[in-house]
């Protein structure tokens, strides 16, 4: 909260700034339109707790002859990962611009659920997500010196399409099972603050690099089973009654904040629970929050 606050107290300073700067008649020749290609890594920022996973926790436990001699929650984010974005943006005046920018992200892979029984790796999930979003900011430019030009950029993070790809590996009494989840996010707004600097090459040519602060957590909306093998063979096909069986609830999941009599889920509605429609169960979140180094160019228009 108190870092939103502070984003949102800099987009304020940075509004001042342009009121005051608007009618700058020296400031013509600044203004003008320009265009960023960049390519950044990010490292997470904050480490939350996973959330449970196919009704697992998120645990990393160690078996040995049968003891449990080792057992430690997973946190991470999925703050860390690659991204590319380009962006186009306005200036108005020496001081003061907007940009917005286009991005695809890929987040570095991470396990959240891991078993391990006589150093046999027994179960592991790993989750990973994918997401395009725009985001728009104000730009506060403090100045040109010998060719460097530093800035700094808040702005909002919406992203218009990503999931959480979700893939577990599993050894059974009747063999290995592998598993992926797709998860569909709720629509989320996130914040940004970046401070850069761009550097000219030429007339309209300039290098840019900037480190960004990015902060938005993700809530469940449903989930799909995609793909379901067990012993190299469809395990979408596994006969009714068998234990590794996937009714049709529990290959769709519909999430949501509570759970009453009348959901389809079998704690809360066991009499009226139907294995053949999709399944109900409590909405989730996880982290995307990093710190991130973005080198680029930026082309005056």
């Amino acid at each position: 909260m108190k870092k939103n606050l502070l984003i949102l107290g800099m987009m304020v300073c940075s509004m001042t700034m342009l009121a005051q700067t608007k009618d700058d008649a020296s400031t013509t020749a600044d203004k003008g339109w320009y265009v960023k290609l960049g390519g950044s890594y990010f490292i997470q920022a904050t480490a939350t707790e996973f959330p449970s996973v196919n009704g697992r926790e998120p645990l990393r436990q160690v078996y040995t002859g049968g003891v449990l001699v080792s057992k430690e929650s997973v946190t991470g984010s999925f703050g860390e990962g690659f991204r590319t974005g380009l962006t186009a943006g306005y200036r108005f005046n020496t001081r003061v611009g907007f940009e917005m920018g286009v991005n695809y992200y890929t987040s570095k892979q991470k396990t959240m659920v891991e078993t391990i029984v006589d150093d046999v790796k027994m179960l592991d999930i790993k989750g990973q997500v994918t997401a395009f979003d725009v985001a728009p900011a104000l730009v506060l430019f403090l100045g040109e010196h010998k060719g460097f030009e530093p800035y700094t950029k808040v702005g909002v993070i919406v992203p218009v399409h990503g999931q959480l790809d979700l893939k577990t590996n599993a050894v059974t009494s009747v063999g290995p099972l592998y598993r992926e989840d797709v998860i569909k996010p709720e629509p989320t707004v996130g914040f940004l603050a970046s401070l850069g600097t761009t550097y000219k090459l030429g007339k309209n040519i300039s290098a840019f690099a900037e480190i960004e602060y990015r902060n938005f957590t993700v809530h469940g909306k449903n989930k799909e089973v995609t793909n379901y093998t067990l012993n190299g063979a469809d395990g979408f096909a596994l006969p009714v009654g068998h234990p590794l069986h996937l009714s049709n609830s529990e290959i769709n999941i519909n999430y949501g904040s509570n759970l009453n009599s009348t959901s389809n889920n079998k704690a809360t509605n066991s009499a009226g629970y139907d294995e053949d429609k999709a399944g109900d169960d409590l909405s989730s979140y996880i982290s995307i929050s990093g710190v991130g180094l973005t080198v680029g160019l930026k082309y005056s228009l």
